[in-house]
Order: structure tokens, then sequence, then C-alpha cells
């Protein structure tokens, strides 16, 4: 069998993005255990904010429909989320709703049967600890099946050296985790 492909995408758009280092991360183990990945950044698929009329009237945007095709392309989404007072930030929820939508004759779920691993990183004590279980259950919706655990990343503004490397042992351990569930799925089917 082929290597597994796992897309990954960090939940944030902010430059300097602590989600986006924790993305990285995730990455290069995810290379490294043997899966074909492709790292995205939400800020080169831009869309304005989903609203029912506007898509009647202009359609889909051309970013979401290569976003879409992203999705389509690959078995896994590994999804680096910070939380917005406990939830899933606009900018990720804006996307995957864009991109859950029909689009002319394509009617097919992009998410369904692809499986799902969650990490998060914050500043404070909790990691992003709160997202996770709302970021399950919105990919759950979608179709997407996650796999056990996840990995938090507290403190994340001293997590990383100045080269962008995780300096917590813990959170390389649950990273490492999360691959081995989804390496060990694929090698399985």
């Amino acid at each position: 069998m082929s290597a597994p492909k796992i897309l990954i995408i960090p939940g944030s758009a902010r430059k300097d993005s602590l989600n986006k280092k924790l993305a990285a991360v995730a990455a290069e183990r995810a290379r490294d255990a043997g899966a074909e990945v492709t790292l995205i950044d939400l800020n080169d698929y831009p869309a304005p904010i989903y609203h029912g009329d506007d898509e009647a009237e202009t359609g889909m945007p051309d970013t979401m429909r290569q976003l879409k095709a992203q999705i389509r392309a690959h078995d896994a989404l590994m999804i680096a989320t910070p939380e917005y007072n406990g939830h899933v930030p606009p900018l990720l929820v804006n996307a995957f709703d864009w991109v859950s939508r029909a689009d002319g004759d394509d009617k097919s779920n992009a998410f369904a049967g692809k499986l799902g691993a969650i990490l998060s990183a914050s500043p404070g004590r909790l990691g992003g600890a709160r997202v996770i279980p709302r970021m399950r259950a919105f990919l759950a919706d979608l179709g997407v099946m996650s796999v056990p655990g996840f990995a938090s990343l507290p403190g994340a503004m001293q997590a990383f050296d100045e080269n962008g490397a995780l300096t917590s042992e813990h959170t390389i351990g649950q990273i490492d985790k999360l691959v081995a569930h989804l390496m060990s799925w694929f090698s399985q089917r």
C-alpha cells in the first residue's frame, strides 16, 4: 500500500501563530513516520463569510473549490486549532462550511470517510484542551472520524525554540501517538 496522505491544517492564519508552529511539527513527525504530508495555510484560501444568498448569487469561491480538492485528495486531516473562548475558531468554521457545500454537479462530501486528528496550542495552562471535544464533534458532523487522543500544548509561547522546534517532549509524544493511530489505520486496510 502507498503511504497515507495527510493534510495538515492550522486553524489560525496569524503570521506567528502557535498552532501553525504546532502544525509544522506534526507535519515533520508524520513525514518521519512515512506519511505523505501536505501542510497548508488558510491564508492561501481566503473566502467571504458563508452566506446562503451570496452562494446562490455567485457560487462557491474558487479558493474553496481548491481547498475542497485538497481535502478530497488526502486520506486524513490533522487540525491544529486554537480555541476562541473554548470554541472552534471562525476562520476554520467558515472554511469548512464552504467546503461542505454542494457545488454545481458536485454533490459529494469531501470530508466523508476521512480520518482526523486534533491538536491545539495555547499560551494558557489548558493548552486549548476545551476546543478538542468541540472540534471532534464538528468533524464528526462533517463525516470525519477522529482517532483517539489529541495533542495539547499549554504554555505554547515558551514551548518553541528560536528555530521553531518544539521543546515539550510530552506534546511530541502526543503527536507521535496521533500519527501512529493514523498510520496503523491505513496499514490495516
